[in-house]
């Protein structure tokens, strides 16, 4: 009786601990973010790259142990890239448990327009990687908005600069044409307010040249550019038709694709090989670089391997789109790190105005991105109170019809004061018109 009572007892214990365990485990500290995707519709490769990096990085900082034991949740809402469904994603997406979001990543201009002035009331940091409001860099006025890493007045300084080096000099170009063909939204003439002051500058004629959404059709202004014959063209479209559309017509009229340069969302793999042969020496900017790097590889080995990978096709891990998303959400992370460590919260939850601090706190050394293992893949950059935008450099890279190649290091303005000057005369403009008293930074 007394082995068959003891018997009985170790299967008592070994239920109770076997229920204790999920308790535990349900029972940790989460941080909830929202992912605001877009995978529907003309910028579907775009988004399912970028939102599907985050979701990957995600499960990983989990499958890892989380943020010094606090697990990530998340939400997705489909965005299709829209304004207006960006900001019934928002509302929809702000809290869930209980538990409100702290940060917001639209991957679009419109959608960051959007919702840009609901971020300081709702304590929610509006993280722009690399895209939306320009001068949301000036911290002083936009507390709750960041660039990083790197925004588009920058981008366009750093491809003007490479067409001088090619031409041979500042001085040469003189005269030259360019022609600046773009999807007509505020994603498209974001670039245009440096652009147009830096060609005037120079003694260049700029040509501004809109192409209505989704950018399908664009035949009468690649007629339009035969007729201007320019020396160079800055293209700013969105979605792989529109991208690879831009470079069929190129080689439809003969233009030199060596003498267009691509931005930033239309610098992948995806943009490219609809184009086929014609994509062939097209330039383009990155603040993500592609590639297998260290943390690349180990999602790939963790989440892709115990079958938690988001992406349809594993192919495209390490690709630009992808690379970029695991950028922004490496930025989620070491914010929350910082916020925990900021606000002795060490194992907890931060809240939107801790995240903030933490966010405004990251200093992404080369020595800590090799830590991460994407030493190499971004720019070190650091933020301040007072500078939302981080590097502030871009790498040109030049498509060879199978992949990338890089052409140059992390490249700033010739003159990153003269484009800082831009950003703060615009935020400054823009509180004096709302009434806002700018915050001061020690």
């Amino acid at each position: 009786m007394l082995k068959r009572l003891a018997s009985t007892l170790t299967v008592v214990v070994a239920l109770f601990s076997s229920l204790a365990l999920p308790q535990k485990v349900f029972g940790a500290e989460t941080q909830y973010f929202p992912v605001a995707s877009s995978r529907v519709g003309p910028y579907s490769a775009m988004g399912t790259g970028y939102y599907g990096a985050q979701i990957d990085y995600m499960n990983y900082v989990n499958m890892t142990g989380g943020v010094n034991g606090v697990m990530l949740t998340w939400q997705e809402c489909e965005t299709e890239y829209n304004a207006v469904k960006t900001v019934e994603c928002y509302q929809r997406l702000l809290e869930k448990d209980g538990q409100r979001i702290v940060v917001f990543d639209t991957l679009g201009t419109p959608g960051a327009y959007a919702v840009i002035n609901r971020m300081a009331k709702d304590n929610v940091v509006l993280a722009q990687y690399g895209y939306g409001r320009t001068d949301g860099a000036d911290g002083r006025v936009w507390p709750w908005v960041f660039n990083a890493a790197s925004h588009y007045w920058s981008q366009i300084a750093v491809k003007l600069k490479f067409m001088a080096e090619i031409e041979g000099g500042i001085d040469k170009m003189k005269g030259k044409k360019i022609v600046h063909l773009h999807i007509d939204s505020a994603y498209g003439r974001e670039p245009l307010p440096a652009m147009r002051k830096i060609t005037s500058d120079w003694g260049m004629k700029l040509v501004e040249i809109s192409i209505p959404p989704p950018g399908l059709e664009q035949q009468s202004q690649w007629l339009q550019i035969r007729r201007e014959n320019p020396d160079w063209v800055t293209f700013w479209g969105a979605g792989s038709g529109m991208n690879s559309t831009a470079m069929t017509n190129a080689a439809r009229i003969n233009f030199p694709r060596d003498r267009m340069m691509y931005v930033t969302f239309g610098a992948a793999e995806e943009d490219m090989y609809p184009a086929g042969d014609a994509a062939i020496g097209t330039y383009a900017v990155a603040n993500a670089l592609p590639g297998e790097y260290p943390l690349v590889k180990d999602i790939k080995d963790k989440v892709y391997g115990s079958g938690k990978g988001n992406l349809a096709d594993p192919n495209r891990i390490g690709s630009v789109y992808w690379n970029r998303g695991l950028g922004a959400a490496v930025m989620w992370i070491e914010a929350l790190k910082n916020a925990q460590k900021m606000h002795n919260k060490v194992g907890k939850a931060v809240t939107g105005a801790e995240f903030r601090d933490g966010y405004e706190a990251l200093n992404m050394t080369e020595a800590r991105l090799t830590e991460l293992g994407v030493g190499g893949m971004l720019a070190p950059f650091a933020i301040s109170c007072a500078n939302h935008e981080g590097a502030g450099k871009f790498a040109v890279m030049q498509w060879d019809g199978k992949k990338f190649n890089q052409v140059t290091g992390w490249e700033a303005p010739l003159d990153p004061k003269f484009i800082r000057g831009l950003v703060e005369d615009s935020a400054a403009k823009f509180a004096k018109e709302n009434n806002i008293t700018p915050k001061k930074c020690g």
